[in-house]
């Protein structure tokens, strides 16, 4: 596997040598100094350039990157929106390991919007047309304190959204369990997670991308705990997973209102056990 150097040197010699590229910047998890740095970090790049159209027309540019494994447009999925003229994507991951994520950008766009990642790096501004930007940080992505009604709502959410759990187990219909389990139900956990966090860390951290550094706060018994909210095909283990995840919720739901002064519906979670454990009498 290429070594960190090698890649930036590749990346910007690439665009020092084509005419047509006018500056460089890096975003993503590598720009992110509280990320762990490890072999597999993709390399999110953006070169800027005046058109894109030549780039695009002709791709063979691209194989001067390295041997390709396989890789993906995503501008030309016809499923997502897309704006060609002025971003287009290469998503590519190479024999040796490394993945670029390269996207070039027209200069005008770029101008529009370098601000908004505060993740943003510039590697290179061959004109000094870019203006200048922050140390990258990713304070944007910190957790944000909840309002009482957002509280309330994410509560409310969990618990309502346990009764089409029961239902789809009670019919076996584990496709729809864990659709329901994983955007549904687990969403609102990870939500209340996060703002543990938040608390812990006085919302100063991010829990990354689908909340996977939620481990770094998290006690040993609590990420355990959530780990094994996760469950596989079997009903019997589903049916252990969900309850497992109803008390960890309840837990960690009564935590955050006594942190805010907010009082926790024990009702609403206590009516929901009962019709979890009245289904799951009737699945026996």
């Amino acid at each position: 596997m290429r070594t960190e150097h090698e890649m930036f040197d590749l990346i910007l010699t690439i665009a020092k040598n084509d005419v047509r590229v006018k500056a460089v910047i890096m975003n993503g998890s590598r720009t992110n100094p509280n990320v762990p740095k490890d072999i597999f970090q993709d390399y999110d790049i953006v070169y800027i350039v005046e058109e894109t159209k030549s780039f695009i027309e002709d791709k063979n540019w691209i194989h001067a990157f390295g041997n390709i494994l396989y890789m993906q447009y995503p501008d030309e999925n016809p499923y997502y929106p897309s704006d060609k003229e002025n971003s287009y994507g290469y998503l590519m991951q190479f024999t040796d390991g490394i993945r670029i994520d390269l996207t070039v950008q027209s200069i005008r766009y770029a101008l529009q919007h370098i601000q908004e990642d505060k993740l943003c790096k510039i590697l290179l501004d061959k004109e000094n047309r870019l203006p200048a930007i922050e140390t990258a940080t990713d304070c944007q992505y910190w957790v944000k304190k909840p309002t009482k009604e957002q509280y309330l709502a994410v509560c409310n959410e969990f618990w309502w959204c346990t009764n089409n759990i029961a239902k789809g187990l009670w019919r076996g219909e584990i496709p729809y369990v864990q659709d329901m389990t994983n955007y549904h139900v687990r969403p609102q956990l990870v939500t209340m997670l996060d703002w543990k966090v938040g608390i812990l860390t006085n919302w100063s951290v991010s829990t990354g991308k689908s909340s996977k550094y939620l481990y770094q706060w998290l006690s040993e018994n609590e990420w355990n705990w959530f780990l094994s909210t996760y469950f596989d095909g079997k009903i019997d283990h589903a049916w252990r997973s969900v309850f497992d995840m109803c008390k960890l919720f309840e837990t960690e739901a009564q935590y955050v209102g006594e942190q805010f002064g907010w009082e926790y519906n024990q009702e609403e979670g206590k009516a929901a056990c009962s019709y979890l454990e009245y289904v799951h009498q009737l699945s026996s």
